[in-house]
């Protein structure tokens, strides 16, 4: 059986710290079948990481862009599978 999931990391730029961005990421979370976690960077940028079924991953990353897009410049995202990782879906320090 092959336990492999679609992993994302996305790195978001722009105005993504102190605005309730990682608290309204969780949120967007909930409507999704995905774990993993989103936290600040010392760097101003935003981290998320997601994994689960491709479809559900990159629907969530979208929806998170489309309802936070007043504050992001710019995104980098990358793509691979390895095992689950998360358990849930959290804020990460």
């Amino acid at each position: 059986m092959d336990n492999h999931v679609f992993q994302m990391n996305c790195w978001f730029e722009g105005h993504v710290q102190g605005v309730g961005f990682r608290y309204q990421t969780v949120n967007v979370a909930k409507g999704f079948e995905v774990t993993g976690y989103v936290r600040n960077l010392v760097d101003g940028r935003v981290h998320l990481y997601a994994e689960g079924a491709e479809s559900e991953v990159r629907a969530f990353q979208t929806e998170v862009e489309s309802e936070l897009q007043d504050y992001i410049r710019a995104t980098e995202i990358k793509t691979d599978s390895g095992p689950r990782a998360c358990q849930s879906f959290r804020i990460e320090q």
